[in-house]
């Protein structure tokens, strides 16, 4: 089955190979296409451009405005610390009154628009080529040398004074420039060069050898730009990048500067085209899985190729290497593809016995990967892996989520893509950790909130066997920031949506599409309602096996907007301070045959390790001076009983929950703490959200989610700590998390009585307890029977530091990672839990400290210092190894009056 289609190279799937989609059940499957050189002439090389950039902030004298890709409302007041859900509003319209970049970027877009009438025409010109940082002879060695993925931002330091653009209080906006030496073979002449550049932090705009290729404006989303035209074979060519990320552009820290890889893919003239396969799995059994295999092939030369296509599938090991022998192959196919155009063709195979792909840890992310190859006469021209996986879905409105027909209750969390003290600069350890330590809690979903992540964290889940919810918007027309992504919406929706589908279609975790957030146009009826069917529309052409939702946190069920999504997401409407009674009623009345889930639950505030009296009876109340909050401190109750104003708590929002069965699960906000967002706290640096907090220690509700979310496992968390002098006789509150049903508390042996779980009850608790020095420990039963013990203790005195690495063997590739957490401890090796000494880190041996940290919200010292305060007796120090360099990392720590110690990391 072929077709060509004029006119542009990147074109839509064919009307007949997306109908064959529309017959698909949702075991639709995507990875993002790892392919490898074949070491033939006209065959595909992936290189990496992440080493040997320059880069400086900042733009030379003169330029005013020259470079600007439109011209942006002004700000004439800040919005610092506006509420986190705060109504959106009409956009400010601006014209240009000034020659801008915008025509020249907007063709970039078109290989994403379906309709060629709505292409746009790039006018004559470069405009910048006059510029002297653009010029290939400027001499660029005064600058900064760097290494990507780089977020400039985050060093810092933190800003003492507002504006702070809700943002962390780091500076993330204004221009930067990044420019690179590239050599390109003259045996690449008649071949097609592309640069590909995973997420660039914003308003891109690409030269080569001061000729202006294209960019794109979103920061989040993936693009390439065609470099063909545009180098000089045999020679050297220059790559020059200018970005300029706004100010008040989002309501979180948004990252700075290239902070994801970017690559240089080189193919032959006729080649499978970007992101150019869609692999489903229509008809799977234990017995046979049929996988279609719909593959656009571009021809870039000029004259009409004559072309035979093969596609071979593998499976893939734990840590994605194929293995053995093809287990299917599709019949050998031959297509035309017509000069300067592209063509498709559908092909299917059969897979006998597959392996499904299954999220863990009920059942196994088994993984296949396909294998197309183009061959013109007797020659492959081409080779292009996609990995995949064989598995179903399906959604039921009484009961929720089946994955390969068993039910799987989303136990998820969303997540701002920063990795903490490392910033927006992905890298695959810092985000593998996370996951590891979500996958402990009992978690088995990730909502990526609000935009396209990289595309290596899709990997990881794939692996991993996490679900997830792939999100495009937090924004449509109207605005929650005076600089967000409002401002491109109506020319940009259909290219950012269309190309976060077409890159994310074949990961299999990915459950269902998310096309906003708590966007503007909730309020806006069937406008509003309009612009919804427009992007579901968008994702059922180019994706009908999954379903589509938006996350709502105002709308009602009897307004328009949610009519138009498959699955009803809701943001703290089934339980919320704001939100009672709960919406699920209303909702599951109105519609009756959706899936209803919580895309943002709880939002629960704390901070870790600070306990504040006293505590009040009830289960869930909103942050206020000395309830739950102290504005001096600036820290928020650790009791997990606090939340936003808009939230609840986790035992009000699972009661919800549970008196809704019907209810699919929920995504908590949030998994980790991150940058921005202080909550309630506007003049902190990073939020209170989080389970885990932005170091990687666990606040308390880790263990009363994982209480919940593995039942099967003894879990006794017993809160707070018992180091209270001066408390002495004072009533001091004994909480336990636990999995068991009832428990017994003791302090120093002395019961304080047996308390059991009812019904809607989620954690155990002694509110008059007095307090003694000394230990409380508890006994739990569950059915009856011993189930787990649990005890903590007064500490003495802080001694001494501990060390502690999460992996001693690090790869030497300046990549990998060791998380090292410092203990302060007494002498008998306990965390001295209110501990706050300065610490001072040193390394020896071929590496570097990348940054330290604590996990206090409150922390203002630069995250590259190696002197850092600990905060409730824990720090942390992040390690890596000098590329190429194997050895020995001696990591030591010191603090004034404690003991000193090291610990080795060894770099292979």
């Amino acid at each position: 089955m072929t077709r060509a289609i004029p006119a542009t190279r990147r074109a839509l799937l064919t009307a007949a190979a997306a109908a064959s989609l529309l017959s698909a059940n949702p075991g639709a499957t995507q990875t993002r296409p790892d392919t490898r050189n074949s070491g033939r002439k006209g065959s595909r090389e992936r290189l990496s451009l992440n080493d040997d950039w320059r880069f400086t902030p900042g733009d030379p004298e003169g330029l005013n405005g020259a470079l600007d890709y439109d011209i942006r409302p002004e700000i004439k007041k800040s919005e610092d610390g506006k509420e986190a859900d705060a109504k959106p509003v009409d956009a400010t319209r601006v014209d240009a009154t000034r020659p801008v970049l915008k025509p020249w970027i907007l063709p970039s877009a078109n290989p994403f628009i379906r309709d060629p009438a709505k292409r746009h025409s790039r006018p004559e010109g470069h405009p910048g080529a006059q510029v002297s940082w653009v010029k290939s002879s400027f001499d660029d060695s005064g600058w900064e040398a760097v290494t990507l993925p780089h977020d400039w931002a985050i060093k810092g330091p933190f800003l003492q004074t507002g504006p702070y653009g809700g943002m962390g209080r780091l500076k993330t906006w204004g221009p930067a420039w990044y420019r690179r030496a590239l050599d390109i073979s003259a045996s690449d002449k008649g071949r097609s060069v592309f640069l590909d550049i995973d997420g660039a932090m914003s308003y891109a705009t690409v030269w080569c050898n001061e000729r202006l290729v294209g960019g794109w404006p979103y920061g989040y989303n993936s693009f390439r730009l065609d470099l063909t035209p545009h180098l000089n074979y045999g020679g050297q060519n220059r790559i020059v990048i200018r970005l300029d990320n706004p100010q008040e552009s989002a309501r979180w820290y948004p990252g700075a500067g290239l902070y994801r890889n970017v690559w240089l893919v080189k193919t032959g003239a006729v080649h499978v085209a970007h992101w150019g396969t869609q692999v489903t799995t229509p008809q799977v059994s234990k017995e046979s899985a049929t996988v279609d295999i719909v593959t656009t092939i571009d021809n870039d030369g000029a004259s009409d190729a004559d072309i035979a296509l093969v596609t071979r599938l593998y499976a893939l090991d734990a840590q994605g290497r194929q293995t053995g022998r093809a287990v299917a192959e599709s019949a050998r196919q031959t297509l035309r593809v017509p000069a300067k155009a592209s063509a498709a063709l559908k092909a299917s195979a059969t897979v006998a016995n597959p392996r499904l792909w299954g999220p863990a840890p009920t059942q196994t992310p088994n993984r296949y990967v396909a294998v197309t190859t183009l061959i013109q006469g007797s020659r492959e021209i081409d080779r292009y892996e996609t990995p995949f996986g064989i598995r179903t879905l399906r959604f039921d409105a009484d009961k929720g989520l089946f994955v390969n027909d068993q039910f799987v209750p989303i136990q998820g969390v969303n997540n701002h893509h920063d990795l903490g003290a490392l910033g927006a600069a992905f890298n695959v350890r810092a985000a593998e950790r996370q996951l590891e330590m979500l996958l402990e809690m009992g978690c088995n979903a990730l909502r990526m909130s609000h935009n396209p992540p990289a595309p290596e964290l899709l990997d990881l889940c794939d692996r991993m066997g996490i679900l997830v919810m792939d999100e495009v918007f937090d924004a449509w027309e109207k605005r929650k920031t005076p600089h967000d992504f409002h401002l491109i919406f109506p020319d940009w929706q259909e290219a950012d949506l269309r190309a976060m589908l077409r890159r994310d279609r074949n990961h299999p975790s990915i459950v269902m599409w998310s096309v906003g957030n708590e966007v503007g146009e909730q309020y806006s009826g069937e406008a509003g309602a309009l612009i919804a069917r427009r992007l579901v529309t968008i994702v059922r052409e180019d994706d009908p096996t999954r379903p589509t939702t938006n996350a709502m946190n105002w709308a009602q069920a009897d307004m328009p907007l949610p009519a138009e999504v498959d699955v009803i997401s809701l943001n703290y409407q089934g339980a919320g301070i704001r939100s009672l009674p709960s919406k699920f009623p209303a909702f599951r009345a109105k519609f009756p045959n959706k899936v209803i889930l919580h895309s943002e639950s709880a939002a629960a505030l704390s901070s870790r390790g600070e306990y504040q009296f006293p505590v009040p009876g009830n289960n869930s109340g909103p942050v206020r001076p000395g309830v739950g909050g102290d504005p001096k401190t600036k820290q928020v109750s650790a009791y997990e009983l606090f939340a936003a104003d808009f939230g609840s708590s986790a035992d009000r929002n699972w009661a919800a929950q549970d008196q809704n069965p019907y209810v699919a699960g929920e995504f908590v906000w949030t998994g980790w703490d991150y940058l921005g967002e202080p909550t309630p706290y506007y003049d902190a640096r990073s939020s209170y959200f989080g389970i885990i907090d932005l170091a990687g220690f666990k606040k308390d509700r880790f263990w009363l989610y994982q209480s919940r979310w593995r039942p099967e496992l003894p879990v006794a968390h017993l809160l707070p700590h018992w180091n209270w002098a001066g408390r002495e006789g004072e009533v001091t509150p004994v909480h336990l998390f636990t999995s068991g049903d009832e428990a017994e508390l003791f302090i120093n042996g002395k019961s304080q009585g047996r308390l059991k779980k009812r019904q809607y009850e989620y954690r155990l608790r002694w509110d008059y307890v007095t307090y003694e020095p000394g230990e409380i420990s508890a006994v739990v039963y569950k059915g009856g029977q011993e189930w787990a013990r649990t005890r903590r203790r007064t500490t003495g005195k802080a001694v001494a530091l501990k060390l502690e690495a999460d992996r001693s063997v690090i790869d030497a590739d300046g990549k990998d990672l060791s998380f090292v957490t410092l203990r302060i401890v007494d002498d008998m090796g306990e965390t001295v839990p209110f501990a706050k000494e300065a610490v001072t880190f040193t390394l020896e041996g071929p590496g570097e400290i990348v940054a330290t940290d604590n996990g206090d919200p409150t922390d203002f010292t630069a995250f590259p210092s190696k002197r850092r305060q600990a905060f409730n007796g824990l720090a942390l120090a992040i390690v890596r190894a000098h590329p190429g360099q194997k050895g020995r990392l001696t990591l030591r720590a010191q603090a004034t009056a404690l003991k000193g110690t090291e610990i080795v990391i060894a770099t292979g």
